[in-house]
């Protein structure tokens, strides 16, 4: 009898050993393998999506510079660069469900890297020596620090596994962690919102922490509609639950708030100051959003946190330096007062003056609603004097423009 139940109890002890190892975190082959198809997958759309926008934006500028008379969405290259961007977000959107949340959000400085090269190779511009240093060394450098940052965070992020499946997402969602995190998250996020719409607070961190925010909320959404997705196809359908269309409704809720408050900022400040900041901002916001929800980094010992908080930061510093290097916008500088000007109407019910925006408006005259705002500048205007009739039946100008010197 004892001869007989040995290999029984070796095959009864067998899946309590399997059990045991697919508990740790970074003993688990196939974890490794699908945390690697994720980071791949992220890595290719960050890159497809850099090279898609600089396609669009290279069709801009050639029709910009020429006498072509089409529209841009009549070109094929904004229609290849609108392929390859929608091919990029499939790739992103894909990746969720294979890697842990804290894992595939800090991949996006794989666009700011190819953004970086593609300047600086395709976009012949002209330097001075004294200038190389400060510019192309550091955007290399910028480049090798991102890269490291990115290997640490394949290398040591987290590797938490579980299906998305509807019962595992609800448990989530009305987990303590979450809805403390959630409650933190509305209370920030109504704050800002008062001092941004209210005191009219519009500095640049203001408005890009409640993007980060919306933005958080956005990856938890995503990740558990790609998550469920793939379960779908695998045999175990989950579009039946109705988990599922609550996290639909969210992602496209979040998304088109987080476009207009991204839309906001980039009228008000440069794009390299949006992209490092933004991308500091987002990512540390996504990571706890993963933490809380997903659980990513259960089980981590504490090294693998330390080397992954460092990737975190080793890119952070490749971002900015990155950033750092692109030329700022020069904003146009309004010296006209229209309502100055002889039969020049007032197009404000209240009376101020059509001026162009001085944070970084590059239309002439762009109107916006500010009439319960108070004035932040005073316009300048031209000194008119006014002349004397002449002789009678010889009708003189009421104004008369006084000529300034170059140095006035």
């Amino acid at each position: 009898m004892e001869g007989g139940n040995g290999p029984d109890l070796q095959l009864q002890q067998l899946p309590l050993a399997t059990a045991a190892i697919s508990v740790l975190p970074h003993e688990d082959p196939y974890s490794y393998k699908e945390n690697l198809i994720g980071a791949l997958l992220a890595i290719f759309g960050h890159l497809v999506i850099s090279i898609a926008l600089n396609l669009q934006k290279y069709s801009h500028i050639r029709l910009a510079g020429s006498r072509d008379p089409r529209a841009y969405f009549r070109t094929k290259t904004w229609w290849c660069g609108l392929f390859f961007l929608l091919l990029g977000e499939l790739g992103v959107f894909s990746s969720y469900a294979f890697a842990p949340l804290s894992l595939i959000v800090p991949l996006s400085v794989v666009s700011v890297i190819a953004s970086a090269i593609i300047g600086i190779i395709f976009i012949k511009e002209k330097w001075k020596p004294k200038d190389f240093l400060r510019r192309y060394v550091l955007s290399f450098l910028g480049c090798g620090l991102a890269v490291v940052g990115t290997y640490l965070l394949i290398t040591f992020g987290p590797n938490s596994h579980e299906m998305m499946t509807g019962d595992n997402i609800t448990k989530h969602l009305v987990s303590w962690p979450f809805l403390l995190y959630m409650l933190v998250e509305i209370i920030l996020f109504c704050l800002l919102l008062y001092f941004y719409k209210r005191k009219n607070a519009n500095y640049i961190v203001v408005i890009l922490l409640l993007v980060a925010l919306l933005g958080s909320m956005t990856v938890v959404t995503v990740k558990a509609i790609a998550g469920m997705i793939v379960v779908s196809i695998q045999g175990s359908l989950q579009l039946g639950y109705p988990i599922f269309y609550i996290m639909l409704v969210c992602m496209v809720a979040t998304a088109v708030f987080q476009a207009r408050f991204l839309t906001q900022a980039s009228q008000l400040y440069d794009s390299s100051q949006i992209a490092s900041i933004g991308y500091i901002l987002s990512t540390a916001t996504a990571i706890t959003a993963g933490a809380t929800f997903y659980l990513d980094f259960t089980g981590e010992d504490v090294l693998h946190i330390c080397m992954f908080a460092l990737g975190c930061l080793i890119a952070f510093l490749g971002v900015f330096l990155i950033t750092r290097t692109k030329k700022k916008s020069i904003p146009f500088e309004p010296y006209i007062s229209m309502d100055a000007m002889p039969g020049m109407q007032n197009v404000h019910d209240k009376g101020i003056a059509v001026q162009p925006d001085l944070k970084a408006s590059f239309s002439y005259g762009a109107l916006e609603n500010n009439d319960s705002m108070a004035e932040i500048y005073t316009p300048a205007t031209l000194p008119v004097v006014q002349e004397e009739h002449g002789s009678k039946g010889v009708s003189a100008l009421p104004y008369r423009v006084l000529e300034h010197s170059k140095k006035e």
